[in-house]
């Protein structure tokens, strides 16, 4: 593996983590999210996004506080602009996908499938189930106490809110994983390899580039709450 690309991926996953911990402690530190699941993806996507997520938090995350709730300076979240309110439904989506993600390739690493020939496909199976389910979960505890529905309901409307969102943004994140397998370094990288995180955190970034326009939809047509 190149030096530079070595460095370059230490970097980038350096910068996650930090991130992650600079929006985590601004939030124990008085700005805890109006919606509590927001306390959750605001760190996990500064987690993928680095920089670019820490920027998006401080823009635009805190406003959806208590503090700034209650405060008649700020503006409350439902205002924004509505592709902002778009990109925060994906980066919601998107959160679920990436906890889901992260847990399944460590599970992978214990008990390893292979499908058609390719641990990566394997993999797969494992990050989508895993996806699925948080990101369902993330979806049910947001429309749920919104709506004030029933288990039931909440459940059926969060099912209808995520499934699409989230499948694309797997699909996203698979499309740009199988390009660095099969195109870029020619073969499969282990969940072992640091480089293998940095290009999950590129594949995340695709993911919420394909999900993007479903949320848009999805927020359009009132199947989803804006966050």
């Amino acid at each position: 593996m190149p030096v530079w690309l070595l460095a370059c991926a230490w970097i980038g996953v350096g910068l996650g983590i930090a991130c992650a911990l600079c929006v985590a402690a601004d939030l124990l530190g008085g700005n805890a999210q109006h919606m509590w699941i927001m306390d959750v993806v605001w760190p996990v996507t500064a987690l993928w996004a680095g920089p670019l997520g820490l920027w998006a938090y401080f823009r635009y995350g805190r406003a959806g506080s208590k503090r700034a709730m209650l405060d008649a300076k700020h503006d409350p979240p439902g205002i924004q602009p509505f592709p902002i309110l778009v990109a925060k439904g994906a980066t919601h989506c998107g959160s679920g996908c990436a906890l889901g993600d992260i847990l399944a390739e460590l599970v992978f690493l214990a008990v390893p499938i292979t499908v058609f020939g390719h641990r990566m496909f394997g993999a797969w199976i494992y990050d989508f189930v895993a996806a699925f389910a948080i990101g369902i979960a993330f979806q049910y505890f947001t429309i749920k106490p919104m709506r004030h529905e029933s288990p039931r309901a909440g459940l059926k409307d969060a099912l209808k809110a995520d499934t699409l969102s989230l499948t694309a943004w797997q699909v996203g994140m698979y499309g740009w994983m199988a390009i660095t397998a099969f195109v870029i370094f020619g073969h499969e990288l282990s969940p072992t390899s640091i480089v293998f995180w940095f290009m999950m955190q590129i594949g995340m970034l695709a993911g919420f580039a394909t999900s993007y326009p479903v949320n848009w939809m999805l927020l359009k047509r009132g199947l989803k709450e804006a966050m």
